[in-house]
């Protein structure tokens, strides 16, 4: 198609990087920037040899990616992939004496200080045996080493975390990633929805350049799935893509914070509300791409307890 943008990555191509996505497991992410190519580098010297490490990078960056990453190239790759959120692993499970396989620990940025203290112990006590029974890799929004700086993080718990320490680059940073990325997710949501391939058309990808992403791949995948379901003869037209237009570069959507309740239902419903808000009030578009139907949308939003459900 003319003036069509088609990315088409190719395995083993000079420059190109292929790493697993953060869902589902067959999905790819694509990445030719050097900033990236670096983190993966990093990653595939590191992934045999840690028992220890630390994900940091913003809402959305790839966190979960780069761990199951880190999990199909280490000896533990033919155990389980475990996600675990940190607070309720350490009230449930977290038992040195029991404790092996490749476990992925989200938001310790969020741990309280009590919390803290049984991840360090928990710590310690892998880090006093023989390598190859358990590795912990545990995420954060928010350096891990400030955090101790500030206060707010036991700094022998931030010297563990991070002795092995992976930064992910915004996605804002790395614009090189910006149309490969796009290509390998519309390919993953045709193969979704069962739709013949779909291209970028004229000006669409520089509307994706010119946009800040605050809330990086995971945004990106959001507004190109969106944009898939409003597209028509198999290309996506700028005025397909929710973005802003005119000397704009960022959403007035912003990825959610936590907020000062933490439960579960509270949770969810933040994402919910932050996904509706992405598709512009779209309950439809929204619910698909949760993977819900629309009354439990309904449900979520009426502020019913969700887990009753």
């Amino acid at each position: 198609m003319q003036n069509a943008v088609h990315f088409q990555p190719q395995l083993g191509a000079p420059g190109l990087t292929l790493v697993e996505m953060e869902a589902p497991p067959a999905a790819q992410m694509v990445g030719v920037s050097t900033a990236w190519r670096k983190l993966v580098t990093q990653a595939e010297m590191a992934a045999p040899h840690i028992q220890v490490a630390a994900i940091e990078g913003e809402h959305g960056a790839g966190k979960q990616t780069l761990a199951r990453f880190l999990f199909s190239r280490s000896p533990l790759a033919s155990t389980s992939f475990q996600r675990r959120d940190a607070r309720e692993w350490l009230a449930t499970d977290a038992d040195p004496a029991t404790l092996s396989g490749f476990i992925y620990l989200d938001r310790v940025d969020l741990l309280a200080q009590p919390g803290q203290g049984l991840l360090l112990a928990v710590l310690k006590a892998i880090q006093d045996r023989a390598p190859g029974r358990a590795v912990i890799v545990a995420s954060s929004q928010t350096s891990l080493r400030q955090m101790a700086g500030q206060g707010l993080l036991l700094p022998d718990l931030a010297f563990r975390l991070t002795a092995v320490r992976f930064a992910i680059p915004p996605l804002r940073q790395r614009r090189e990633d910006i149309a490969p990325l796009a290509q390998s997710l519309l390919e993953r949501l045709c193969n979704r929805y069962r739709q013949r391939p779909v291209a970028l058309g004229p000006g669409a990808l520089a509307r994706l350049l010119q946009h800040a992403w605050p809330g990086n791949v995971r945004e990106l995948a959001s507004m190109l799935e969106a944009a898939l379901l409003e597209a028509a003869n198999g290309v996506i037209r700028p005025e397909d893509l929710a973005l802003p237009t005119g000397a704009e570069t960022s959403v007035n959507v912003q990825a959610p914070v936590p907020s000062e309740n933490l439960s579960l239902d509270a949770t969810i419903r933040q994402h919910v509300q932050y996904v509706l808000d992405l598709n512009r009030g779209n309950k439809l578009r929204a619910a698909r791409q949760l993977c819900i139907s629309r009354s439990t949308l309904y449900r979520i939003l009426g502020n019913e307890t969700i887990l009753a459900h």
